[in-house]
């Protein structure tokens, strides 16, 4: 396996700080907010199998495309990579030598905004796991995939963490991709300039077709009927306010693993989002 020094890039821009990445931080991104698993992870009958936690598995087949989830662990292609080039392949969709691009449902275009820090520490973390042997295939797309997704990263600021509408964007989106899965789709991917949150995006599954939830502050469509405590009911344990139960694909048992302190500062800026009504 390669690797490269971690500790070199610390440093501090003005009053945001890029710490050094740690293995704590990388382990609560993965198995928490960012929910890699959700799509890394098998399935079996009884939800995810940990013993082979981040060893690949199909994700989602469509007319347009089979996408399949790697095998991130150390006993999966990433054994190969350095650091920088895991890091990149998580920011920019763009694996060892720009030889291939990956494609949806990668949520490149969040995960560009992933912090120095955070990214690093999300790669630290995964190779602290265990070496699973276990190859799932080549995810095939009979839609074009663009060359790049944006212009090389280079350094991504860790922004100022607390409860505010601020770490609340970043973790709803770069982290944890909330608006990615909660915005409809348009001809160029999620439409976050006209219907950011406004949810309408449908997935297929073995549970049927479910359509993400409106998360604006309309207060038909949206999240302004419910209290904090209920939507971090719905976010943690995928349980209504009724008590009916809320459907795949949403990962709450990763996100039942959140701070407080992190759903708080979600929920502060989810209220904040312009009111929408559902997509049409």
């Amino acid at each position: 396996m390669k690797t490269v020094g971690l500790a070199g890039i610390a440093i501090v821009c003005g009053t945001m700080a890029f710490a050094a990445p740690t293995l704590e931080r990388g382990e609560y991104l993965v198995e928490g907010p960012a929910a890699c698993g959700n799509c890394h992870t098998p399935i079996g009958p009884n939800g995810p199998v940990m013993e082979m936690n981040q060893a690949g598995r199909l994700v989602e087949k469509t007319p347009g495309f089979t996408a399949i989830a790697p095998n991130i662990t150390p006993g999966g292609r990433v054994a190969d990579w350095t650091d920088e080039e895991f890091a990149r392949a998580i920011r920019e969709g763009i694996t060892p030598g720009g030889s291939r691009v990956i494609g949806p449902p990668m949520p490149i275009a969040l995960y560009s905004r992933l912090s120095d820090d955070d990214v690093m520490s999300i790669v630290m973390y995964m190779r602290s796991l265990p070496a699973v042997e276990n190859d799932p295939g080549e995810s095939v797309y009979d839609i074009p995939l663009p060359p790049a997704y944006g212009p090389p990263v280079t350094s991504v600021a860790h922004p100022e963490e607390g409860v505010t509408v601020e770490y609340g964007e970043y973790l709803a989106g770069p982290v944890a991709h909330c608006i990615e899965c909660h915005s409809p789709m348009g001809p160029m991917g999620p439409d976050w300039v006209n219907q950011l949150g406004a949810g309408g995006f449908e997935f297929h599954g073995p549970w049927g077709t479910v359509i993400s939830s409106n998360l604006t502050s309309h207060p038909e469509d949206g999240i302004a009927e419910w209290t904090d405590a209920e939507l971090k009911q719905m976010i943690t344990s995928g349980v209504r306010p009724d008590g009916t139960p809320m459907l795949p694909p949403m990962g709450y048992g990763y996100y039942s693993r959140m701070a407080p302190k992190d759903i708080d500062a979600i929920i502060l800026y989810l209220r904040q989002l312009p009111p929408l009504p559902d997509p049409g």
